[in-house]
């Protein structure tokens, strides 16, 4: 059923009704120290990072900013970026395992990859983006996108730690469901039913031999009384080729009023990554993109992040 009336409350924000700083959580001095203290405690006893959990760690000051960013998340504005870990004194190793750990608190981390990958890494491989190609693996500009749209059980939580920048580009943006829907609901009310009726989308070969590489979902779902999203128009253009079903002109329409809404600037928020900061996002309601990027000459310079997806319902495994 069609949600026929706006969307209010503080998901439903534009670039300047923002507050100043909004969704910018700052890592304590305590918070330092837990986590150099997890640090030191892996070097004399180590453990592959998937088996870390935070009950077997004193985590107080941690765990409370996690409780505080959860707020953000799921009533504030869907977004968090948290500053920062404490690079300087951490190897890559240390400061992705302190990275699990405070996405552990949030929720549990999940499968983003169907043969088990947990813990994903996000830079250009070289490659263009298509079928077995995600475009997080590449550095064109990505359009907005809820991550695994395309597959069975997306994560409620997408984070992103920065470990390294790109040269140029790889902004990263944010823009809220309820804003795009209450735009579409006021300028072309005419589409939103097909938004609400099912596309086809690239699964990204993310599934067993022989499985359908198709799957079929509407861009915005009912889940009880909140008004999800499903989206990638990378993955639905793939996905009508695929399935040989041309994308009827009433969807591409609509695909097409969606775009425009979500490109303008006052829709969206923007962060420019510094190495150690951590964006979360409440990924069912916002959506994101990072644009093209250039990197740096020297490979080990190269931009990289660390992903996690994270969310409690179903099991651990990619389809959940």
């Amino acid at each position: 059923m069609i949600v026929d009336g706006e969307i209010e409350g503080a998901l439903a924000w534009t670039r300047d009704s923002l507050a100043e700083g909004a969704g910018y959580l700052r890592l304590s001095g305590q918070c330092w120290d837990e986590i150099e203290a997890v640090a030191d405690h892996l070097r004399r006893h180590p453990l592959p990072t998937l088996a870390l959990h935070p009950d077997d760690f004193e985590l107080e000051a941690c765990r409370a900013l996690i409780a505080e960013a959860r707020q953000l998340l799921d009533r504030g504005p869907g977004f968090v970026v948290l500053d920062r870990l404490p690079l300087e004194g951490l190897s890559r190793d240390e400061a992705v395992q302190a990275y699990w750990l405070l996405g552990s608190l949030l929720a549990r981390p999940v499968a983003q990859k169907w043969d088990g990958t947990m813990v994903y890494d996000v830079r250009d491989y070289g490659r263009p983006p298509g079928n077995g190609v995600r475009p997080d693996r590449t550095n064109v500009e990505q359009s907005f996108h809820t991550d695994n749209s395309y597959n069975l059980c997306p994560p409620e939580y997408v984070g992103l730690l920065c470990l390294q920048t790109a040269m140029e580009g790889g902004v990263s943006q944010v823009v809220s469901l309820a804003t795009t829907h209450n735009a579409l609901l006021r300028e072309h009310p005419e589409v939103l039913p097909r938004l609400y009726r099912p596309f086809c989308f690239d699964r990204q070969r993310e599934h067993e031999p022989g499985d359908v590489q198709v799957d079929r979902h509407p861009i915005f779902e009912r889940d009880g009384d909140r008004l999800t999203w499903r989206l990638s128009r990378f993955q639905v253009v793939n996905g009508h080729e695929l399935a040989e079903e041309p994308l009827d002109r009433e969807g591409g329409a609509a695909l097409d009023a969606l775009d425009a809404v979500m490109a303008r600037p006052a829709m969206h928020a923007e962060f420019r990554f510094q190495p150690g900061q951590i964006q979360l996002v409440a990924n069912r309601v916002v959506a994101h993109k990072r644009t093209a990027f250039r990197d740096w000459p020297e490979p080990e310079r190269a931009r990289h992040l660390v992903r996690l997806w994270l969310r409690d319902r179903g099991r651990r495994s990619y389809h959940g």
